[in-house]
């Protein structure tokens, strides 16, 4: 759905928070242009290769997040390529920024500069720790900054960062909502604006009940596992015949009589330690023994559709193979053919035309 089509978003931005924030404009139409620094090869992330990756110039990293966009390689610090800059900002609706403080005066691409060529442009712009702390954003770090790890990972064991960079993303959805904010005040005022946030606030903001655990009773959260602090059963993993893990995320005292039902637990059904939520929470290590222990007498297709039928959250735990198989993701997965089938850009500005990309999973790194 081409919503954005009229929407032209030029990308300063790399690595992954900013970019994702580009493509999701691109996958919704938009023109968006990602501007790379030719005295480095572009985006750090085309050279994240893994081991047995071969690939060209785009790795899959980088493919992950600049599908459907054009790139042009350009030296902020040259006049030359500047003012080709600027040039291409006169008619664009969005500029994305994802530098350290300061770097966007050394190149004097700020706010300001950008507003007196484009008064309407929303200048959107990520950072790691906010205006006034220069140091650079990495996702592992504010992971562990923010208290992401400190409560990841088994009681007693290591702190662990989660296996996707999670804040990156969370910072890119918190500014797409700034953005789509600004262009809805746009239309009904006509100015623009600047939109910022940082990965630390992000991070800090998505702690959610986590945060208010300790706000409000002042207990610190703690590891858990996969365990829910406040609802249980919800994130036991229990084990079936057939060696299959199930995890469960029972958010009601009715779902849980439902579970003893479907389990053949009718013994329990009045047991004073599992009839409602806060005495699971309390007894929850041996209602998981008992649980964990009636599992074991199905097979994962016998129990899944079943869990399924009664409505009782429930899901096998994939591997990212198996999950790639579900019926849900193939619409999300393109081949090369398919996305070229999808749509083609050809950008025009001052009197050159930027080439369409021919290879739309991300694009190549072209010479200005």
């Amino acid at each position: 759905m081409a919503v954005f089509k009229d929407l032209k978003v030029i990308e300063l931005a790399s690595v992954l928070a900013g970019p994702s924030v580009g493509q999701f404009f691109a996958e919704l139409g938009a023109t968006v242009i990602k501007i790379e620094n030719s005295e480095t090869g572009g985006d750090v992330t085309r050279s994240w290769k893994s081991t047995q990756e071969k690939t060209d110039s785009r790795s899959a990293y980088f493919s992950a997040i600049n599908w459907g966009k054009q790139s042009l390689s350009l030296n902020l610090k040259s006049e030359k390529d500047k003012l080709l800059f600027f040039d291409l900002l006169t008619n664009a609706d969005v500029l994305l920024i994802s530098f350290k403080p300061g770097d966007a005066e050394k190149l004097g691409v700020t706010y300001d500069a950008c507003k007196h060529v484009n008064e309407k442009i929303i200048y959107a712009a990520i950072t790691g720790y906010g205006k006034d702390d220069n140091r650079v954003g990495y996702d592992a770090v504010i992971q562990a900054e923010s208290g992401f790890m400190s409560m990841n990972g088994e009681p007693g064991g290591n702190s662990l960062k989660m296996p996707v960079a999670l804040i990156d993303l969370l910072a890119g959805h918190q500014l797409k909502e700034g953005i789509l904010v600004a262009l809805y005040a746009r239309q009904r005022l006509g100015i623009g604006c600047k939109v910022e946030v940082s990965l630390l606030d992000s991070a800090l903001a998505s702690l959610a009940n986590q945060a208010t655990n300790y706000l409000m009773v002042g207990k610190t959260p703690t590891k858990q596992g996969s365990l829910h602090p406040n609802i249980a059963p919800y994130g036991e993993v229990v084990k079936t015949k057939d060696g299959s893990e199930i995890l469960l995320a029972l958010g009601s005292d009715k779902q849980f009589q439902e579970l003893l039902k479907l389990l053949k637990l009718d013994d329990y059904l009045n047991d004073e330690r599992f009839i409602n939520n806060e005495n699971r929470v309390a007894n929850r290590k041996e209602m998981f023994e008992i649980i964990n222990q009636a599992f074991l007498l199905f097979d994962s297709k016998e129990i899944l559709p079943r869990l399924h039928q009664f409505k009782i959250p429930a899901g096998k735990i994939n591997t990212v193979l198996q999950a790639l198989q579900l019926p849900h993701a193939s619409p999300l997965i393109f081949d090369k053919d398919g996305c070229k089938a999808v749509r083609t850009f050809v950008a025009q500005f001052s009197n050159e035309v930027l080439q369409p990309v021919k290879d739309l999973t991300s694009p190549p790194l072209l010479p200005k």
